[in-house]
């Protein structure tokens, strides 16, 4: 029985005359002439109240108690009206209830079909297992799950419109997600109208494609080439690197390499072969054998080689990846001391993260995100007693594991260096050891974990700032040791050479600059004298600058960071 209480008072009114007592949740009238009494019946739990004094009881137990003795009767035969009959094996069943919880069943037997009128319906579509399992869910609201079970339930549930098994069915799978399944997931959803399963195995796909993950598995290998090109050409594919995609292409294509060979070039100009290196299209032009085979994928390859050394704008856009965007700020200068945190900032969420903290503390370093991994490079660790050590410690962070890791020092010790990523390698630029201003620069293969420098600049530059638009990498401003700058100067890898551009308008070191399309922007900064507000603009294709809108507050030694068209400006010298 549904649990209760009350507790109950009379209230008298009236004169000369007696109120009629009732026993524990009953009323009573009035008694004797003239005089009229009430009960007032407080909290009850499980009821509602009208306000013509009736109540409502509310047994819960009541519909479960009401089913099992359903399920019972069905189990013993007891007032069945249906036979199903899958394959060999009879099911028995109450009309009603198989109504009530299909709509199929309900059109079967409602919607003067000849079925209504026979005691035994003969089902296709379902075998006898499956079938079993969604009669005990009519009968109980409950259903039992596996990786055997859900690739049949699915389908027959689908059949027979049941959404709540449907949705259990999806609930199941989507937490059976990996690698290994997303893909057979995604397209089995699909077949059977479950788009929101299917958004969410894409959306998994996106996110781990990799080539550590997704593309590595036998499903991958699969696809049709049109499921292939279906894939690989979305926008919001998360890749570290374009060359990931690339090689799964290649590993698809090899799979079964008589029948995919001739698809080939179609599928390669899907890929984003514009924000692939040069160094890595010479190496396949040179040494990959299918290519070879294919030379009409060669050729296009050869022209996506050749305006990329000339340094054209890329026709295609760049992916936007399908996964949180995080701003990571790491090290500074604070109490008169480095620091060691490091922070990220979800730009959606709007909100800050601390993360492991930097080994060595440090500020005026620099700093890069590239292929997955977060770089902190050179910089000053300044003690509390004034002591200072410039630094060549060059240190990778994995956001997946929220660890440090020590890579190659730099061959100077570098504070207010430039730091800059131009195919696929790290740039350090200029910087100080000591009271010594550095001309030189020198570069960063992950691969190997070796710096080399390349050819030094025209002018010594500390707080100098740095930024690449295609594939050219300028450096602007600085102080020299003796003055701030105007000048600047671009880096052309193919020559290993540095040439004067357009100065800026205002001499400066410590600005924030950074790239947004063709355009540079110089943010900020020091004079000499006074932090500015100021903000230039570089037009790269026709070598002028220009004004633009000032910041709101003047700052210098600052950081900056581009998203979804926006510059970020965070931290300044006070």
């Amino acid at each position: 029985m549904a649990s209760w209480h009350s507790d109950i008072e009379m209230e008298e009114t009236g004169c000369g005359g007696r109120a009629g007592v009732g026993r524990r949740g009953n009323t009573a009238g009035a008694a004797g002439g003239g005089a009229k009494g009430c009960i007032r019946v407080r909290h009850y739990t499980g009821t509602s109240y009208r306000d013509s004094g009736e109540i409502k009881f509310c047994i819960s137990e009541y519909k479960n108690d009401a089913f099992q003795m359903m399920l019972l009767m069905k189990s013993n035969q007891m007032l069945t009206d249906v036979k199903l009959e899958v394959g060999r094996e009879i099911f028995h069943g109450h009309k009603i209830v198989l109504a009530a919880a299909s709509p199929y069943f309900k059109a079967m037997f409602t919607g003067g079909l000849r079925e209504s009128e026979k005691n035994t319906v003969r089902l296709q579509g379902v075998c006898p297992t499956v079938l079993s399992h969604l009669l005990c869910f009519m009968y109980t609201g409950e259903i039992v799950i596996n990786e055997m079970l859900v690739c049949q339930l699915l389908p027959a549930a689908t059949m027979f419109q049941m959404n709540h098994v449907i949705d259990a069915c999806c609930t199941f799978l989507e937490q059976q997600l990996e690698a290994g399944n997303t893909i057979g997931i995604a397209s089995f959803a699909q077949q059977h109208g479950c788009m929101d399963l299917y958004r969410k195995a894409n959306t998994f796909i996106e996110q781990h494609f990799s080539e550590a993950s997704v593309s590595m598995e036998e499903e991958f290998l699969q696809l049709s080439s049109c499921q292939l090109l279906n894939l690989i050409q979305r926008d919001e594919l998360n890749v570290p690197d374009e060359k990931d995609v690339y090689n799964a292409v290649l590993k698809w294509v090899i799979h079964d390499e008589d029948s995919r060979q001739p698809k080939m070039e179609h599928i390669v100009q899907a890929v984003r072969c514009q924000y692939l290196s040069p160094k890595f299209l010479e190496q396949q032009m040179k040494n990959c054998k299918l290519l070879k085979k294919a030379p009409a994928c060669r050729e296009y390859l050869a022209k996506i080689f050749r305006d990329l050394t000339l340094h054209k704008p890329p026709m295609q856009k760049e992916r936007t990846p399908n996964a949180p965007c995080v701003i990571y700020l790491v090290g500074g200068y604070s109490n008169r001391q480095s620091l060691d945190t490091l922070e990220c900032y979800d730009v959606e969420e709007h909100q800050w993260t601390q993360l492991s903290r930097l080994p060595v503390a440090r500020s005026g370093l620099g700093a890069a995100y590239f292929r997955g991994i977060f770089y902190a490079v050179g910089g000053r660790n300044i003690l509390p007693n004034g002591n200072y050590h410039d630094s060549n410690w060059v240190d990778s962070f994995n956001p997946l594991t929220n660890t440090w890791r020590q890579r190659a020092r730099m061959n100077f010790p570098r504070n207010r260096l430039g730091v800059a990523v131009l195919d696929g390698q790290l740039y350090a630029v200029g910087g100080a050891n000591g009271t010594t201003c550095h001309n030189t620069v020198e570069k960063y293969e992950p691969d190997d974990d070796q710096w080399t420098l390349v050819h030094h600049m025209s002018y010594a530059r500390m707080g100098v700032g740095v930024a690449v638009v295609n594939r050219l990498m300028y450096s602007v401003g600085g102080y020299n040791g003796e003055q701030r700058l105007n000048s600047v100067e671009c880096y052309h890898p193919e020559n290993n050479q540095w040439t004067l551009v357009s100065p800026i308008r205002i001499p400066r070191s410590g600005a924030g600059v950074c790239s947004l399309g063709n355009s540079i922007y110089v943010i900020g900064g020091y004079d000499g004298q006074h932090q500015l507000c100021s903000v230039e603009k570089y037009d790269t294709e026709t070598d002028t600058w220009t004004s633009v809108a000032p910041i709101k507050t003047p700052r210098s030694a600052m950081t900056v960071s581009v998203w979804d068209g926006k510059i970020f400006v965070m931290g300044k010298f006070k």
